[in-house]
């Protein structure tokens, strides 16, 4: 990660309309970021996926909204709005969304890729 990483601005919105579409019913917007730190809003609409896949960043989420079953390094869970998990660096892990939901993703350091427009 590179330290030269420019930040996000120090206010702004979160509305779906803007959002980057990652195609397959789930929309991504880059909330507050620096080289140390990345907040990130995912919309997932029913049925979606986020596949199962790892990255060196450390990552909490936490469901702002929906119902999502979430695999993390070998366990499955069902969690709802207010739920979270933690994913450590490395692990595998992914989401089926059960009900139209949103996601807020936390990672750290920032995903310098997600700038631009890779990830997930």
């Amino acid at each position: 990660m590179s330290k030269t990483l420019a930040q996000s601005e120090l206010f702004m919105h979160s509305p779906r309309e803007g959002a980057e579409d990652l195609g397959n019913g789930m929309h991504r917007k880059l909330l507050g970021y620096d080289a140390d730190l990345m907040l990130v809003k995912v919309w997932f609409d029913k049925g979606a996926v986020g596949e199962v896949h790892s990255h060196p960043h450390t990552q909490t989420a936490y469901v702002l909204k929906g119902k999502f079953e979430v695999f993390v390094d070998g366990k499955t869970e069902v969690l709802e709005e207010g739920g979270c998990f933690f994913v450590p660096s490395g692990a595998d892990h992914g989401a089926v969304c059960l009900e139209e939901g949103i996601l807020l993703d936390i990672f750290s350091p920032a995903r310098e890729d997600f700038l631009t427009g890779g990830g997930y």
